[in-house]
């Protein structure tokens, strides 16, 4: 995959940009537009496109976090916002970024504090907006192997995440181990069944010494008994329930979980640091 061109047109955004002479997102965006750069995407390969979003997010955070004068850093900043809002995919791709660089870019709102506000919300923004995916691997100095290795980790640890926050806060995991059977009292309703059935039939007997009951008769013989309905309702449902656990791998009993936010608990170390 060449993505050269990509980095090209953003190296040339951000040159445009810098020459402009206002830090502010707002001239950042009549750049972006006089270039119609949101056409971006038109041109992106139709295959791979974690990889190619993470390395477009890779090259604007190369432009952040390198040394540089702060509005070539802003503009990388902007650009990687921009990038993630227009994006064709949905489920958005989050922006991989390493903790080091995290420490950069909290160094980059420090410097742009006094004279450009915007710079606060818009990292605020991203922050809650839960744009980040964060991971250890710099997205500039590593491979893109290690950093796609690093990227499906943290998928991986998100998704069990979900999966455990879903059955703490849910019945699923009640009614997969439910034993409908025993639920409905089966084996009570199949004797109840047996008996009501002996004892139509004992009425039917007794009715046809005295009047014509052909027709009653053969309803009745036609008539399934409820509790072979039901036993094969609860063998269906056995057979479901087996085959959602295998399909979703959920098997194990759920333990309820307080929520944690290992992230949002580093970020407010770094943020807090001198």
């Amino acid at each position: 995959m060449d993505l050269a061109p990509f980095e090209k047109d953003i190296d040339e955004l951000l040159d445009e940009y810098s020459q402009c002479g206002s830090p502010s997102f707002s001239a950042f965006k009549k750049v972006w537009s006089s270039r119609k750069f949101s056409y971006l995407y038109e041109g992106r390969p139709t295959s791979n496109s974690a990889v190619f979003m993470q390395s477009l997010y890779a090259h604007c955070i190369g432009n952040m976090t390198r040394p540089g004068t702060l509005q070539r850093r802003l503009g990388g900043l902007y650009c990687l916002y921009c990038l993630y809002e227009i994006q064709p995919f949905k489920p958005c791709f989050k922006i991989y970024i390493s903790l080091g660089q995290l420490k950069h870019l909290k160094q980059l709102v420090v410097d742009a504090k006094d004279g450009v506000v915007a710079v606060t919300a818009l990292v605020k923004r991203m922050l809650e907006r839960h744009m980040f995916l964060f991971g250890s691997v710099d997205t500039v100095g590593g491979s893109l192997k290690q950093r796609v290795d690093e990227i499906k980790r943290l998928q991986n640890k998100l998704v069990e995440t979900a999966y455990d926050k879903l059955l703490a806060n849910s019945q699923i995991e009640e009614y997969l181990h439910m034993n409908l059977g025993l639920e409905l009292d089966l084996n009570g309703l199949k004797k109840m069944s047996t008996d009501y059935a002996r004892a139509k039939e004992l009425a039917i007997r007794e009715a046809s010494e005295t009047v014509e009951v052909g027709e009653v008769k053969q309803m009745a013989e036609r008539g399934e008994e409820v509790g072979t309905k039901l036993e094969e309702l609860v063998a269906r449902w056995e057979a479901r329930r087996k085959d959602f656990s295998r399909q979703t791998g959920i098997a194990r009993a759920a333990e309820a979980a307080e929520p944690t936010d290992e992230f949002g608990a580093e970020l407010e170390l770094l943020l807090s640091e001198d």
